[in-house]
């Protein structure tokens, strides 16, 4: 088996401990992008009220919450090649973390760690500045990065990715991890 990480070192883990665990499964329903939108609607809902000094902040924490949950599970389902999609979530005293675990065919594991690899080089804002001035010139949509990079820049959302291979033949399994600090004022 050989694995490859990418971004914070201390924040990938096995597994968060006392964590929301939800998995979405793939079966008759046809795990599908709407599926997104309503796991981290509901991750927000369950998160958000233990960090809630204020009606404004736990509004703003929701909404944050909501929008890094989104993120990485609408591209674990968009890009994953089978399989479930493992979800956990943690509060924790001014942190929320976030872990997104699925299942990718090899060629898909080499663009990500590509775009990985610049992503997790320079300064955030800068990147995120370069690629919407190269997506405004493209003639294709080609977006790759902008979510992370938006997480990166303007939430200040730490990440770690871990790409294991166990057998040639089988897809790479890859474990998204993200904390992102919580101001209580």
């Amino acid at each position: 088996m050989t694995t490859m990480l990418f971004g914070h070192e201390h924040l990938a883990s096995p597994e968060i401990a006392h964590s929301v665990r939800l998995r979405l499964l793939d079966g008759p329903l046809e795990l599908a992008w709407k599926h997104s939108g309503m796991t981290s609607d509901f991750i927000a809902e369950m998160m958000a009220p233990r960090f809630r000094p204020s009606k404004r902040l736990y509004n703003q924490l929701r909404q944050d919450i909501g929008y890094l949950a989104n993120e990485l599970i609408e591209n674990a389902i968009k890009f994953r090649s089978r399989g479930e999609v493992v979800v956990e979530a943690l509060a924790q005293a001014g942190c929320f973390r976030l872990s997104v675990t699925n299942l990718v065919d090899r060629e898909t594991a080499a663009r990500f760690q590509k775009l990985l690899a610049t992503v997790t080089s320079g300064d955030p804002g800068e990147l995120l500045i370069q690629q919407i001035e190269a997506s405004a010139m493209a003639t294709t949509s080609n977006a790759s990065g902008l979510g992370l990079l938006t997480l990166m820049s303007d939430y200040e959302v730490q990440f770690a990715w871990l790409f294991e291979d166990r057998d040639e033949h089988e897809p790479t399994k890859i474990q998204t991890y993200a904390a992102m600090a919580v101001r209580l004022s």
